[in-house]
């Protein structure tokens, strides 16, 4: 448990470092191999940070909270992540006047549990790689649906390595 409430407070003095741009808490549903579901909830830290000659980037930090559930019938089990992951949007076009954005991002993960889903993944810390795409949408794009993929992996660090891979469907709204 020492370890979540230092990760905790990494996160919370990170975050307040940052220079804020537009600020957004997002919910999402988590669908992983088998039988996992989870829900994530985040909250991501506009940065106001451009590199010359990608100005339309969007960058932020996301500190965010994974909880999964393996709900197979001859065994239940539950584990608990804690994440933290720079990403950057990049818009690729729009529809019907909204933004369209590829995402991409590795970052940092903490979990609960070394054993989880029938599989032994050996590390607690694990990196969250992702790749998405995200519309924005309403009076200053203050809301974002996107669809993403996160795997997570120790990177070969400790064997084995199985990883553990989702699907996401998720809200944001502007803070």
């Amino acid at each position: 448990m020492k370890l979540y409430k230092l990760f905790l407070i990494a996160i919370t003095l990170y975050a307040g470092a940052a220079t804020a741009a537009q600020n957004y808490f997002s919910m999402s549903y988590i669908q992983g191999e088998g039988d996992v579901q989870g829900v994530k909830l985040a909250y991501q830290y506009g940065l106001d940070y451009q590199i010359e000659g990608f100005e339309e980037l969007e960058i932020y930090l996301e500190a965010n909270a994974n909880f999964f559930e393996y709900d197979d019938p001859k065994r239940y089990d539950a584990n608990l992540g804690l994440s933290l992951s720079p990403v950057i949007f990049y818009p690729i076009g729009s529809i019907a006047g909204n933004r369209v954005f590829a995402e991409f991002g590795i970052g940092l993960s903490l979990l609960d549990d070394t054993k989880f889903a029938g599989k032994n993944i050996s590390t607690h810390y694990q990196f969250e790689d992702r790749l998405g795409i995200a519309m924005k949408f309403g009076e200053a794009e203050q809301h974002s649906v996107s669809l993403k993929y996160f795997h997570y992996s120790n990177a070969g660090i400790k064997k084995p390595n199985p990883g553990l891979d989702f699907i996401s469907l998720s809200y944001s709204r502007a803070l």
